[in-house]
């Protein structure tokens, strides 16, 4: 191998360990709190519950009975909403909604129309909606919708509904 390509393999192997080490420690604390703030703001695909700090606050379609299926890898990727304290509803969102359920590892998540929220990772600035409809680890994420029904990127598209669907989550 030239000495060129050594360096471009070590550069990698230097860059993936970083990535490693340095997102999820940066991750690690993105949705908790210990309080949780729950509100609604403007999307693209109509009015969605978002944290305290403006990210998009997803459900997962695995979720059943209120209890939370995403635990490890899934919870690197999609951060559950944590609080240890009061919750709060902030503007557009309803506090007779609010609610938590107990984590395996007995922290408190936060739940909206007893479904347990969750922010996403690459959702890295207030606002964004990357993880709207993706399916990872084993069901479909959806945006919440005020009334606590899931936001699809589908409905969204003609179909006059800004963007809500009706139903439940599925599962």
């Amino acid at each position: 191998m030239s000495a060129l390509k050594v360096k471009i393999v070590l550069l990698g192997a230097v860059a993936t360990v970083a990535a490693g080490v340095l997102i999820p420690a940066g991750l690690a604390g993105a949705a908790k709190s210990s309080s949780a703030t729950v509100a609604a703001h403007s999307s693209k695909f109509g009015r969605i519950l978002v944290d305290s700090h403006g990210r998009s606050l997803y459900v997962f379609q695995r979720d059943m009975r209120g209890k939370s299926m995403c635990y490890g890898a899934c919870a690197s990727n999609w951060p559950p909403l944590i609080a240890s304290a009061k919750l709060r509803a902030g503007t557009g969102a309803k506090a007779s909604l609010l609610g938590t359920t107990r984590r395996k590892d007995g922290r408190r998540q936060v739940t909206y129309k007893g479904h347990p929220l969750y922010t996403f990772s690459l959702d890295t600035k207030p606002g964004q909606t990357k993880g709207e409809g993706l399916n990872f680890f084993g069901g479909v994420w959806n945006l919440v919708s005020p009334a606590g029904a899931k936001v699809t990127a589908a409905a969204s598209s003609g179909s006059g509904s800004g963007g809500y669907t009706g139903g439940g989550y599925g599962g």
